[in-house]
Protein backbone atom coordinates (compact mmCIF):
# COMPACT_ATOMS: atom_id res chain seq x y z
CA UNK A 1 0.00 0.00 0.00
CA UNK A 2 1.15 3.23 -0.85
CA UNK A 3 1.33 6.18 1.25
CA UNK A 4 -0.08 9.68 0.60
CA UNK A 5 2.88 12.44 1.14
CA UNK A 6 0.97 15.17 2.79
CA UNK A 7 1.24 18.27 0.67
CA UNK A 8 3.34 21.19 2.57
CA UNK A 9 0.73 23.80 3.05
CA UNK A 10 2.05 27.63 2.96
CA UNK A 11 1.46 29.69 5.51
CA UNK A 12 -1.41 32.18 5.23
CA UNK A 13 -0.44 35.69 4.03
CA UNK A 14 -1.84 38.59 6.19
CA UNK A 15 -2.35 42.06 5.22
CA UNK A 16 0.20 43.62 2.82
CA UNK A 17 1.03 39.64 1.89
CA UNK A 18 3.06 39.21 4.93
CA UNK A 19 3.26 35.71 5.85
CA UNK A 20 1.96 33.98 9.01
CA UNK A 21 4.83 32.13 10.78
CA UNK A 22 4.66 31.01 14.61
CA UNK A 23 7.03 32.74 17.25
CA UNK A 24 10.57 30.46 17.07
CA UNK A 25 14.55 31.22 17.15
CA UNK A 26 16.78 29.87 14.66
CA UNK A 27 17.34 29.93 11.02
CA UNK A 28 14.76 27.46 10.38
CA UNK A 29 11.63 29.66 10.73
CA UNK A 30 13.50 32.64 9.60
CA UNK A 31 13.90 30.25 5.78
CA UNK A 32 10.13 29.06 6.57
CA UNK A 33 9.05 33.34 6.38
CA UNK A 34 10.95 33.98 3.22
CA UNK A 35 9.75 30.74 1.43
CA UNK A 36 6.02 32.15 1.92
CA UNK A 37 7.12 35.56 0.97
CA UNK A 38 4.56 36.11 -2.35
CA UNK A 39 5.95 37.39 -5.41
CA UNK A 40 9.17 39.89 -5.97
CA UNK A 41 9.25 40.47 -2.33
CA UNK A 42 10.56 36.53 -1.56
CA UNK A 43 13.91 37.70 -3.78
CA UNK A 44 14.69 40.49 -2.34
CA UNK A 45 13.74 38.56 1.40
CA UNK A 46 16.36 36.06 0.35
CA UNK A 47 19.15 38.86 -0.68
CA UNK A 48 18.74 40.59 2.60
CA UNK A 49 18.76 37.56 4.60
CA UNK A 50 22.06 36.40 2.77
CA UNK A 51 23.66 40.27 3.02
CA UNK A 52 23.22 39.85 6.39
CA UNK A 53 24.55 36.67 7.13
CA UNK A 54 27.52 37.48 5.01
CA UNK A 55 28.05 40.12 6.85
CA UNK A 56 27.08 39.81 10.74
CA UNK A 57 29.20 36.32 10.79
CA UNK A 58 27.56 34.13 13.48
CA UNK A 59 24.16 36.31 13.40
CA UNK A 60 21.48 35.01 15.26
CA UNK A 61 17.81 34.78 13.77
CA UNK A 62 14.21 34.61 15.03
CA UNK A 63 11.11 35.26 13.71
CA UNK A 64 8.81 37.88 15.77
CA UNK A 65 5.71 38.92 15.43
CA UNK A 66 5.74 37.64 12.13
CA UNK A 67 8.95 38.99 11.07
CA UNK A 68 12.55 38.05 10.71
CA UNK A 69 14.66 39.36 13.40
CA UNK A 70 18.40 39.43 13.68
CA UNK A 71 20.73 39.70 16.65
CA UNK A 72 24.13 39.54 17.47
CA UNK A 73 25.63 38.21 20.85
CA UNK A 74 22.76 37.09 23.18
CA UNK A 75 19.54 38.46 23.49
CA UNK A 76 19.66 39.72 26.79
CA UNK A 77 22.42 41.65 26.35
CA UNK A 78 22.83 42.48 22.80
CA UNK A 79 19.05 42.69 21.65
CA UNK A 80 18.44 42.77 18.05
CA UNK A 81 19.82 45.08 16.07
CA UNK A 82 17.33 44.30 12.66
CA UNK A 83 14.03 43.15 11.09
CA UNK A 84 12.07 43.46 8.37
CA UNK A 85 8.27 43.10 7.30
CA UNK A 86 5.72 42.71 3.74
CA UNK A 87 4.04 45.31 3.30
CA UNK A 88 1.65 45.51 -0.38
CA UNK A 89 3.55 47.37 -2.30
CA UNK A 90 7.68 47.24 0.04
CA UNK A 91 9.49 45.82 2.82
CA UNK A 92 10.46 47.84 5.76
CA UNK A 93 13.80 47.20 7.18
CA UNK A 94 14.07 48.47 10.68
CA UNK A 95 17.12 49.78 12.24
CA UNK A 96 16.56 49.58 15.98
CA UNK A 97 19.07 52.04 16.63
CA UNK A 98 19.20 53.92 13.41
CA UNK A 99 19.80 57.08 14.16
CA UNK A 100 23.00 55.89 15.02
CA UNK A 101 23.85 55.02 11.58
CA UNK A 102 25.74 56.80 9.23
CA UNK A 103 24.97 58.16 6.73
CA UNK A 104 21.45 58.51 8.29
CA UNK A 105 18.91 56.60 6.87
CA UNK A 106 15.64 58.12 5.06
CA UNK A 107 12.79 56.29 6.97
CA UNK A 108 11.70 58.26 10.19
CA UNK A 109 10.02 56.42 12.66
CA UNK A 110 7.51 57.59 16.00
CA UNK A 111 10.33 55.58 18.15
CA UNK A 112 13.45 57.78 19.10
CA UNK A 113 16.11 56.21 17.83
CA UNK A 114 14.07 53.63 15.01
CA UNK A 115 14.81 54.37 10.98
CA UNK A 116 13.75 52.59 8.22
CA UNK A 117 14.49 51.45 4.72
CA UNK A 118 11.42 50.70 2.40
CA UNK A 119 12.54 48.70 -0.64
CA UNK A 120 10.72 48.65 -3.42
CA UNK A 121 10.32 46.29 -6.43
CA UNK A 122 11.84 48.55 -8.86
CA UNK A 123 14.27 50.75 -6.56
CA UNK A 124 18.04 50.20 -7.54
CA UNK A 125 19.90 48.96 -4.19
CA UNK A 126 23.04 49.79 -3.04
CA UNK A 127 24.39 46.61 -1.30
CA UNK A 128 27.70 48.71 0.05
CA UNK A 129 25.89 51.08 2.07
CA UNK A 130 23.23 48.16 3.19
CA UNK A 131 26.36 46.02 3.91
CA UNK A 132 27.51 48.71 5.90
CA UNK A 133 24.43 49.89 7.85
CA UNK A 134 24.41 46.28 8.92
CA UNK A 135 27.88 45.73 9.95
CA UNK A 136 27.46 49.09 12.37
CA UNK A 137 23.88 48.26 13.37
CA UNK A 138 25.31 44.83 14.83
CA UNK A 139 27.87 46.61 16.85
CA UNK A 140 25.49 48.76 18.57
CA UNK A 141 23.31 47.11 21.70
CA UNK A 142 20.14 46.36 20.19
CA UNK A 143 16.76 46.25 21.12
CA UNK A 144 15.08 44.18 23.72
CA UNK A 145 12.05 43.62 24.10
Amino acid sequence: MKRKTAAKKKPPLLAGGNPQIAKADGAAPVRAYIAAIPGWKRDVGRRLDALIARTVPGVRKAVKWNSPFYGAGDVESQGWFLSFHCFTNYIKVTFFRGTSLRPPLPGLSKHKEVRYLDIREDDPQDEKLLASWIRQASELPGWVP
